[in-house]
């Protein structure tokens, strides 16, 4: 009686956790506000704001009601990190909800389920390995070139395999960006060197934060690297934090900004936990779904 009575506890409170994780935290989106101290001394502070991971669908509502509130933000530069949507006729959805967002000077690169929309995979698959090409072999397809085209629509940069150089508030800007690590897609050679002279600071953008590409760009001397896909973890555990990044990143660095070393140089690295998820997995436990506003500051002198 006694095991039968705790067995049944248990499940009773896995069955209030799911729950909550489904109707709940799913919901609550956040703004994250962080600084970094990354500018040239004297430089003047911009406003970066980082998305990333909405897997929008038409009928995700709220998401895309707070997708559309961070327009009132004014960030000076919007950097989207991919997996942007889960089926095609939330493209529409999505670019109407990012409005004024496209207006202002931001760049973007692909995520996996920018090529493909969902497929169900065994969420414990994740805790066992990365999903790395496996998890989208005969995923649908989804039209790509469209979402590009709305992205693109109001002046926003593609950065899949591609280098820029972009005036904003009185500083120049050097971004590289990658196509997806996680389905094997990247090509860092194609972007690599050192950054422009006439650059104050160099950005990285990629969606997958795989540690190849971390380690080859701030070899670079890239600075600052925006990526996603990780979800924060997506499930996390009170007091230990996410069970896995489904990459090769460290637990540690499931969300957030962290510092990145390699070869005696050191990059700024903003993972973020996303604003949504996959509609075949649609839960979140002590990792909200977010975007992050950057306050890029002065380094100190010395």
């Amino acid at each position: 009686m006694t095991v039968g009575r705790t067995l049944g506890g248990l499940a009773l409170v896995g069955a209030a956790c799911f729950a909550y994780g489904v109707l709940v935290e799913n919901q609550a989106f956040r703004l994250r506000r962080v600084t970094v101290p990354v500018l040239p001394p004297g430089s003047p502070r911009l406003r970066v704001l980082h998305i990333s991971d909405a897997h929008l669908l038409v009928r995700n509502r709220a998401r895309a009601r707070f997708i559309a509130s961070l327009a009132g933000l004014e960030p000076d530069l919007v950097v989207n990190t991919g997996d942007n949507v889960a089926e095609a006729a939330a493209i529409d959805t999505l670019a109407a909800s990012l409005g004024r967002l496209l207006e202002r000077p931001g760049v973007y690169v692909m995520g996996s389920n920018d090529y493909t929309g969902p497929r169900f995979t065994n969420p414990l698959a994740y805790l066992a390995r990365s999903t790395e090409q496996s998890g989208h072999r005969d995923a649908p397809p989804l039209p790509t070139n469209r979402l590009r085209t709305a992205l693109s629509s109001g002046g926003w940069i593609d950065l899949t395999q591609a280098r820029t150089l972009l005036e904003v508030g009185g500083l120049t800007l050097e971004l590289r960006g990658t196509d997806d690590a996680h389905l094997g897609l990247d090509d860092y050679a194609a972007i690599a060197g050192k950054p422009d002279k006439s650059a104050d600071l160099a950005i990285g953008v990629t969606h997958a934060p795989y540690r190849r590409l971390l380690d080859a760009m701030t070899t670079d001397k890239v600075k600052l690297i925006f990526a996603g896909h990780t979800h924060g973890g997506q499930v996390c555990v009170p007091l230990y934090g996410a069970l896995t990044t489904n990459s090769d990143l460290p637990r540690r660095q499931a969300k957030g900004l962290s510092k990145h070393k390699v070869g005696g140089r050191t990059s700024w690295v903003h993972v973020s936990a996303g604003l949504g998820g996959s509609p075949v997995a649609p839960y979140r436990f002590a990792c909200p779904p977010e975007a992050t506003l950057l306050t890029l500051a002065p380094r100190s002198v010395g």
